[in-house]
């Protein structure tokens, strides 16, 4: 199930152009807030690719944010994509337009990367995949733990039979980042706009788990929305109704047989962080980290043969990062970035790319109906 390659592994070489070098990707980030603290500076640590534009749909913010990166700031989604130097789009904005803004770019002939969730309907991802397939353009998806070293350690030693035949995963991804009630109401806090725990981890964790056990088949989900109400700006601080999932818990089902537990929460104080194991028929896998602060620093691997105590794994320096920075999140999205755009550069598909996306917005449509509904639901397919 292992999709990166030890090749991906490493900074891509330059796209060729008539010179015979390497002409770097030019790109535009749409969204100006995990876009400018993670996809920006990972863009510029990125040699197979530079950024040029900054979006939103605001033009003071646009200009501004621009100005301060030595950018070009645009508000114009159109005129932004009328530009003959530009040759790629990534788009970092809440769910709730997403599908919209990358229809439009795949539309005017030019690469696309998505954040998760890729969009509010599976259909809807399905259908970005299938344009990017007749136009002939690469789309991704930033599912940055795929680009984590120890993920991929992990990956590989399943793929070389470390546990033998899986034959339990277990995921608990317990974080308190919203576990302060009176943390100001947004997006997020709206099922209908794509917030939750679900899209926010849920996401991540689907995709984890499809790329190293396989395709999901079916779904049971209980959510729950702890905090019900929050502090809403736009209403002078006056509460706003919350209905988006804080909390849940699901039990999938894979196309080999294998069944996986997730605990998902985004309301846990003290909450235990992000560990994975994998139980098999000849030892055991446990990957994790306690860090609340940081989706990335401080996971470890351990493992044990045959019923054995598990022992630390060291990291594998193949797969370690060229460089990192304080923010754990910028290292991986730079090497996907560069996954990217050497996929352009080669005119091959990119892993993960919009089928890998809506195979994830497939489970979390079907975990959200199998809540809903209290049934056993399969994630739709194209």
């Amino acid at each position: 199930m292992v999709s990166a390659t030890l090749e991906q592994c490493c900074w891509p070489a330059r796209p060729i152009d008539v010179m015979g070098e390497r002409a770097p990707l030019r790109v535009a980030i749409a969204g100006l807030g995990f876009g400018l603290k993670v996809i920006l500076p990972a863009l510029r640590a990125c040699p197979g690719a530079i950024p040029l534009v900054l979006w939103h749909r605001n033009s003071s913010r646009a200009a501004e944010a621009a100005a301060a990166e030595g950018l070009v700031g645009e508000h114009d989604f159109d005129a932004l994509l009328r530009r003959d130097d530009l040759d790629a789009v990534i788009v970092a904005t809440p769910p709730g337009p997403r599908y919209g803004l990358g229809r439009a770019v795949l539309e005017a002939g030019k690469h696309l990367l998505l954040e998760k969730p890729v969009s509010l309907r599976a259909e809807e991802a399905f259908s970005l995949q299938r344009l990017a397939l007749e136009r002939g353009l690469i789309g991704a998806v930033d599912f940055e733990y795929r680009a984590v070293p120890l993920f991929m350690q992990l990956a590989e030693l399943l793929e070389r039979g470390y546990v033998g035949e899986p034959w339990l995963v277990k995921l608990d991804w317990l974080m308190g980042s919203r576990a302060d009630p009176t943390r100001p109401w947004n997006w997020y806090c709206q099922r209908s706009a794509g917030g939750g725990v679900l899209g926010a981890l849920g996401t991540h964790a689907f995709d984890s788990l499809a790329w190293m056990f396989g395709p999901i088949t079916d779904v049971q989900a209980r959510l729950g929305t702890v905090i019900r109400q929050r502090p809403d700006p736009s209403r002078n601080n006056q509460l706003s109704a919350c209905d988006s999932d804080d909390v849940a818990a699901l039990t999938l089902r894979f196309d080999s047989g294998l069944v996986g537990q997730v605990n998902l929460s985004s309301v846990t104080r003290n909450g235990r962080g992000k560990w994975l194991e994998v139980h098999g028929s000849e030892g055991h896998l446990v990957l994790g980290s306690a860090n609340q602060k940081d989706y990335v620093h401080g996971f470890s691997l351990s493992g044990g043969k045959a019923g054995a105590s598990p022992v630390p794994i060291s990291e594998d320096s193949r797969l370690a990062f060229p460089h990192t920075w304080p923010d754990g999140r910028i290292a991986p999205v730079a090497r996907l970035l560069g996954w990217w755009a050497d996929a352009i550069a080669e005119n091959r598909p990119m892993i993960p790319g919009l089928a890998e996306g809506a195979a994830s917005q497939a489970v979390m449509d079907a975990a959200l109906a199998a809540a809903d509904s209290g049934m056993v639901v399969q994630p739709i397919q194209h």
